[in-house]
């Protein structure tokens, strides 16, 4: 028997590979002779990079870089077991954790640091970079990070622009000309599983800002210099993002990786099913596994637990998820190729004990996942 477990992390209690493991010491207690493959997942938000090195055999790299305010943080990336594709989490450099609630502000946050990580990640002869970018504290467009790898943002007198989106009214041409040679040789991959556009009531200032830290005044600040930031790419490198779903991301960092990279923005969890091979992996399997948190009616929206289901299911295999919370509304996952869903809370609990117990949970929901699937 071959079990594929494919496992979301539980937030705030345990990594998917931890989740992956209980699942493991559960089904081992009655079926201790099977073959388990363990791939933990993740949609491209946090935790990401920890679930690909996992599922991939990499490592994980640190590196001191420029943060949202200016300051150095230490950050990450991840590097594959396939020794050439990066992983790096936009949040880990840029992201809004690293600011304090009354230091938020976008009109001075800046993405440099995440363009310093992508520029640690080339120097390890990378040809795939894998770039998750939600969580930002920043509104510039990508402009930071785009500098940070030799480009050059320029105001009327040719003078380089500040750092931060309330500079971007500034920008009169943009020099590419110092651009990193090393990215022309680089596929770039965008786990992006917004649709906003760049500008707009639906864009990166209006719907993002305000928790940024952005006042109504600010929102309309940052949207009119994004919108002329797009205006100038255009004019300057002949490509619109203004309107392209998915360049709102990450306050416009979206759109800046499409104009200076090329990259490509795809559902998270697609970009993920694909670097760690699941179809491949699942294709000849008796049972998977998978799971995350919250089992909900939005979990059909692109969240990991489908996005299993549905590769599963190409290959005819049965699946099974289980979750902390497996909401009222759940039943709409049958639809979507969850054979059945199973709740680990035992009862009445707090979320703390939840959080603390979570692994003992999920072995004992899966020990009786296994002795149900062994009498069919």
């Amino acid at each position: 028997m071959k079990i594929v477990l494919a496992p979301d992390s539980f937030k705030e209690s345990l990594s998917a590979l931890q989740v992956a493991e209980s699942l493991e010491n559960g089904f081992k207690q009655v079926f201790p002779d099977a073959e388990y493959v363990k791939v933990p997942m993740a949609d491209g938000g946090e935790g990401t990079t920890q679930s690909l090195v996992d599922a991939t055999g990499g490592r994980i790299i640190t590196k001191t870089v420029t943060g949202p305010l200016g300051e150095k943080v230490e950050a990450f990336f991840g590097i594959l077991g396939n020794e050439t594709t990066a992983i790096i989490e936009m949040a880990a450099a840029s992201g809004l954790y690293l600011v304090p609630s009354e230091k938020r502000n976008p009109l001075v946050t800046t993405t440099r640091g995440t363009g310093e990580l992508i520029a640690a990640a080339l120097e390890h002869n990378i040809d795939h970079i894998i770039i998750g970018i939600g969580g930002s504290a920043t509104n510039d467009g990508g402009a930071g990070m785009a500098s940070a790898l030799g480009a050059r943002f320029l105001d009327k007198n040719g003078q380089k622009l500040e750092d931060g989106g309330g500079f971007l009214s500034s920008l009169a041409a943009i020099d590419l000309s110092h651009l990193d040679s090393r990215l022309a040789g680089v596929k770039i991959e965008v786990a992006c599983d917004v649709d906003n556009p760049l500008i707009g009531p639906k864009g990166a200032s209006a719907i993002f800002g305000p928790q940024k830290g952005a006042t109504p005044e600010i929102v309309h600040q940052l949207d009119e210099n994004l919108a002329h930031y797009a205006a100038v790419i255009e004019r300057e490198l002949g490509i619109k993002i203004a309107e392209v779903p998915g360049a709102g991301a990450a306050g416009g960092l979206g759109g800046g990786l499409l104009a200076f990279m090329q990259a490509d923005l795809k559902r998270g969890v697609d970009i993920v099913i694909e670097a760690t091979r699941l179809s491949e992996l699942v294709a000849d399997a008796d049972l998977v596994l998978t799971g995350e948190g919250k089992i909900d009616s939005q979990t059909i929206f692109g969240k990991n637990p489908i996005g299993v289901a549905k590769t599963a299911k190409k290959h005819g295999v049965p699946v099974i998820a289980i979750a902390g919370n497996a909401a009222s509304d759940s039943d709409v996952v049958h639809e979507h190729g969850i054979d059945a869903v199973f709740s680990i809370i035992p009862g009445v609990i707090s979320l703390q004990e939840a959080f603390q117990n979570a692994e003992e949970y999920v072995e004992r929901t899966a020990r009786n996942i296994a002795v149900v699937w062994g009498m069919k």
